[in-house]
């Protein structure tokens, strides 16, 4: 397939793909250009719960790039499925390689994440990586994240939803009307009750 390297916008992830498979590099930056965000979306309930950001990031990406890579458009799976459960995949073993204590607070990282997204992938990832370990109950799940809520102010709540969304600090800060120095002080607070939470079981407002 011969296309005009400006032209790369308008095609398809299978058709950027197949690109990639025969070298295209361009290509390939095309796609890591349009998943970014999904990266960050995917690895942000981690760093809430105690993750190193940066880090996750860069594991998340190493996941979008073996999915780019090994994506085949014949196994008839969407692309964004397929790239979402490589991500996810390659941060729960981040994860489990960083955090081996078992009274680390990212043991409990997909308390947050399922309520506010799609929940087919997550559970397509623990399937493949030992469900017991990964996967809380999703009652639990929604509860541990109204236990949040109710310890957040509104405009605290507002940021999660935006952070956990994948916007950028100047994004939310746009969207909120503030400075991004204030959207990053609402975030760490947001970690510290979310940490408070997941250690001492304490789920009561303060």
């Amino acid at each position: 397939m011969k296309v005009d390297q400006n032209d790369l916008s308008v095609l398809s992830d299978p058709e950027l793909c197949v690109l990639v498979s025969q070298g295209g590099s361009q290509a390939e930056e095309e796609l890591v250009s349009r998943y970014s965000r999904l990266v960050r979306i995917c690895a942000r309930p981690l760093f809430l719960a105690g993750g190193d950001s940066e880090d996750l990031i860069q594991e998340g990406m190493v996941g979008l790039l073996h999915a780019i890579r090994a994506y085949d458009p014949a196994r008839q799976a969407q692309f964004r499925t397929y790239a979402e459960l490589c991500i996810r995949s390659r941060l729960v073993s981040a994860v489990r390689a960083a955090g081996r204590d078992k009274h680390s607070p990212l043991n409990h990282y997909i308390s947050l994440e399922t309520p506010l997204f799609d929940t087919a992938v997550g559970h397509l990832c623990a399937q493949s990586d030992n469900p017991e370990d990964v996967l809380i109950d999703r009652e639990v799940r929604s509860e541990r994240l109204s236990a949040l809520m109710d310890q957040l102010s509104g405009f605290e709540a507002k940021i999660l939803r935006l952070y956990l969304g994948g916007l950028s600090y100047g994004e939310i800060a746009r969207q909120m009307g503030r400075s991004a120095k204030s959207v990053d002080n609402a975030v760490q607070r947001i970690r510290r009750k979310l940490a408070r939470q997941l250690t001492s079981g304490d789920i009561s407002n303060g």
